[in-house]
């Protein structure tokens, strides 16, 4: 199962963006006997400043047609590395072949693009950085396939 990272800005060299290629490098190397990866990341930028519609149209085009659709959203579910890993499994083994995380620009997604995703996902109560939200999204990606291949990556 491909996994695409749709989101909102433009990420230039530095901490996050190292961080980021790390993580996809660990999990691309794990996950690919797993049946999970390629991972890539699909920036999408909204120049004209037409706000949240105008990014929801930019992040509809870079998703593939077919994917499962999961939206990082603060008022998403709230789940365990174990959980999700268990999800991402589930979605492999349903035969999904795309899975597009969406992650929004400052203001969020637009509430249509959020209505149509198959999933939503939370960090927690805390709104977090877009940027940010790329790395945990990573790490958690490389977890949940560490946690699959029964790698000692995660500790409870």
């Amino acid at each position: 199962m491909r996994i695409h990272i749709c989101a909102v800005g433009r990420l230039r060299a530095g901490p996050e963006r190292e961080l980021i290629d790390d993580y996809l490098t660990r999990f691309d190397r794990t996950g690919r006997a797993l049946g999970l990866g390629p991972a890539n990341v699909v920036e999408v930028e909204d120049k004209k400043g037409g706000g949240m519609a105008a990014e929801a149209a930019l992040l509809e085009r870079s998703i593939p047609r077919g994917a499962v659709i999961c939206a990082l959203d603060e008022r998403g579910k709230l789940m365990s590395s174990p959980d999700f890993a268990a999800q991402l499994g589930r979605w492999r083994d349903d035969g999904r072949g795309d899975l597009a995380f969406v992650i929004g620009g400052a203001d969020g997604i637009d509430p249509s693009l959020r209505g149509r995703a198959d999933a939503k996902l939370s960090f927690g109560k805390m709104v977090w950085p877009h940027m940010l939200a790329r790395v945990m999204l990573t790490e958690q990606l490389y977890r949940a396939a560490s946690i699959l291949a029964g790698s000692p990556y995660h500790r409870v």
